[in-house]
């Protein structure tokens, strides 16, 4: 059972095995940018230029790429930058080579590392760390530790901070709709703290309020932006059993509680699937799905998403899950279902962002008439422990939707 935020105790967290750490980015108030001349924290709706570009993945030091570098590369997106020339220069782009770090920005960031109560660094390493849903242009990002191991107190206990780096930051993101997504790059390269805890937060409050001591603390040195945006918070959770999940760029820290508790119903809900796929005795390797296009047998359907898919000459296909009957409507977080975790996936990695995107035999009563159903069960041979996903799009997008 799904309960909602705010109906569990501390206890069933503890049981849960529920932790949580967090990743803080915080907006220096300096003049310029950190590896530029550009001015800091001048934005403006207005651009002079246009940049497009794609991104390809590359291989790690390790000879390897990265997984979701990958599944980056295979939504074919167009990255779209818009350019001021009062905010932006060649730098950003790749095509100057950084300047010398900003040494205002060093001085905050070693301020900030000391009333963390951080062990300071000998030496400054300017590291890259891969960007890759294309906010940074040149695909990676310039970071840098300043201080390591330091604490903060917290009611009757401390919490432990892993590091504080100093690095830039990125583009602020305008749309992202199908394979097109719109960058301003006024907000690119200013200059950027990241705190980083240790998992330490025992519940969704806690992360809350962890997150308000370390928001305070960077604020009383007077040295900080504030403002929408200026600070972003990433939000690590898991529970036992499950991965580490990574809520990224929360944009308010009251937000924080909700979003995690709910990640961790999701990830108990994804784990009691499991456990119910393997009493089924389906396992990932020996699994099968077979899909067909269905596109004739609707071409009469009154289901007006997929009516104006066909008028699109888009294709629908339907896809036949053996032995996942009742599984796609198991819920998974207040209001949402396995079918809902499949739709988002398909959103991002396809780029069918248009919802409804797919429907189910789960829900059959909410979408096609009981005959499209027998008609579209018997062209896929399907067994009453069955379920079928129906998803439409173009070749590239449906393909990409089937397989992912």
């Amino acid at each position: 059972m799904i309960k909602k935020f705010g109906k569990l105790s501390d206890k069933e967290y503890e049981k849960l095995g529920f932790k949580c750490g967090l990743e803080i980015h915080q907006q220096l108030f300096t003049k310029e940018k950190l590896f530029c001349h550009c001015p800091a924290g001048l934005y403006t709706n207005e651009y002079d230029a246009e940049i497009l570009r794609h991104m390809r993945p590359t291989l790690s030091e390790l000879g390897v790429y990265d997984g979701t570098a990958l599944m980056e590369f295979k939504t074919k997106k167009n990255i779209l930058y818009r350019l001021n020339h009062e905010t932006a220069c060649t730098y950003e782009f790749d095509d100057t080579p950084p300047f010398p770090l900003n040494n205002e920005a060093l001085d905050i960031a070693l301020e900030i590392a000391i009333l963390l109560k951080c062990n300071l660094v000998s030496e400054l390493h300017i590291a890259r760390k891969q960007y890759l849903d294309g906010s940074i242009p040149t695909g990676f990002q310039r970071t840098t530790i300043v201080g390591i191991e330091g604490t903060i107190p917290y009611k009757n206990r401390k919490i432990q901070i892993r590091q504080l780096g100093l690095e830039e930051d990125a583009c602020r993101e305008i749309s992202d709709k199908g394979h097109l997504r719109i960058y301003k790059t006024d907000r690119l390269g200013m200059p950027l703290i990241e705190t980083v805890t240790y998992p330490d937060m025992k519940n969704p409050r806690e992360a809350a309020e962890v997150a308000q001591i370390i928001r305070r603390l960077t604020r009383v040195t007077g040295k900080v932006r504030t403002g929408i945006g200026a600070t972003r918070q990433d939000v690590n959770v898991s529970i036992t059993g499950g991965t580490r999940i990574e809520i990224k760029g929360v944009s308010r820290i009251p937000l924080i509680p909700e979003l995690v508790h709910n990640e961790a119903m999701r990830q108990k809900a994804l784990l009691e699937i499991k456990a119910e796929l393997k009493k089924r005795k389906l396992s990932e390797k020996s699994y099968k799905i077979k899909t067909i296009n269905i596109s004739n047998l609707l071409k009469n359907t009154t289901y007006e998403p997929i009516q104006k898919a066909l008028k699109k000459d888009l294709l629908v296909n339907a896809v036949l899950l053996p032995k996942f009957k009742n599984i796609l409507s198991y819920p998974t977080q207040p209001e949402q279902t396995f079918e809902n975790e499949i739709s988002d996936r398909v959103r991002v990695i396809a780029c069918l962002n248009t919802l409804p995107n797919i429907i189910s035999s789960e829900t059959a009563n909410k979408n096609l008439s009981p005959k499209e159903w027998k008609t579209i069960s018997a062209k896929l041979s399907a067994q009453p422990t069955d379920a079928i996903i129906i998803v439409w799009g173009d070749k590239q997008d449906s393909e990409t939707a089937i397989k992912k």
